[in-house]
């Protein structure tokens, strides 16, 4: 078995990256930008933004979070988004989800400029992505699509099953597997709550990649020998052995799946640490189109 360490990986692009940056700092540029708006105080939320920002400082990224009150309304959101659409100084910036309940997600999405949205999620850059045409994929299944490249993981012809049909990680990253390159040229089944014989279909893959988030849904019999194991779940459980009372696990059962799979992911220190990853090489990426 062999561990898709992604923090280990995130290291290395860091470096390289931080590369690229100081390139651009040792003209009199100024560095690229990310900006990062905050709804309310969702724990998961600031432990996902910490590590953003921890990131953008490593490698010479400067970056703002804006902070609103979760009593903030859809139109003042709004004119947020549009605040920073319109600033200069800005090269990407996203907007932390989930949302209050009270606001329209996609609202919000649609109002970002595409050239800015470094999370991948306007339609605009969707429809790019579907079409194998240049834009920003979504950090997450760009992330995984690095891990893969990088750690010489061999998708070409191969079945591949993803679990999850979100347009978050999902259907992104069928999109992606299945398109003519490198990672790609996979045959993908999109899988999700309404597929019968889930097992089945999931034993015959070469490739498993779950964004269900259900802790321990892949079990050890849905798994042939060799098969290469994405886990994007993070769900939390409680384990009475930590201080804490709880721990992160995936949607693999990675103790027992583990010794049969050529590759896997843990979690966390998987899939994580390359999302991040991916949304600073897009902030990078809109810096250079903005001031190219």
């Amino acid at each position: 078995m062999n561990l898709l360490d992604g923090r280990a990986l995130a290291t290395t692009l860091k470096s390289e990256i931080k590369v690229e940056v100081d390139a651009i700092l040792s003209t009199g540029k100024r560095a690229p930008h990310l900006s990062a708006i905050l709804v309310g105080n969702n724990p998961a939320s600031e432990s996902y933004m910490k590590n953003k920002f921890k990131s953008c400082e490593a490698v010479g990224l400067t970056s703002e979070l804006i902070r609103f009150n979760e009593d903030i309304t859809e139109k003042e959101l709004i004119s947020a988004v549009v605040k920073l659409n319109e600033d200069p100084k800005v090269d990407g910036f996203i907007v932390q989800l989930p949302l209050p309940e009270h606001i329209d997600s996609n609202k919000i999405l649609l109002a970002v400029d595409p050239s800015k949205d470094v999370d991948g999620f306007h339609p605009y850059n969707f429809g790019c992505m579907a079409q194998g045409l240049d834009c920003f994929l979504p950090a997450t299944p760009y992330g995984i699509m690095l891990l893969l490249d990088r750690n010489n993981v061999s998708t070409e012809g191969k079945n591949v099953v993803i679990i999850g049909r979100s347009n978050i990680v999902g259907t992104p990253m069928s999109l992606l597997l299945s398109r003519k390159g490198n990672p790609g040229n996979s045959t993908v089944t999109l899988a999700h709550s309404r597929t019968k014989n889930i097992k089945g279909i999931c034993k015959a893959a070469d490739i498993i990649i779950s964004a269900l988030g259900k802790p321990f849904f892949v079990t050890v019999d849905m798994v042939k020998p060799g098969a290469v194991i994405i886990d994007v779940g993070i769900n939390r459980i409680d384990d009475l052995s930590r201080k804490s009372g709880s721990r992160l696990v995936g949607d693999v059962d990675f103790e027992k799946v583990s010794p049969i799979a050529s590759h896997i992911t843990p979690v966390p220190g998987g899939v994580g640490p390359m999302t991040v990853i991916a949304l600073i090489k897009n902030t990078v990426k809109a810096y250079n189109k903005g001031n190219n």
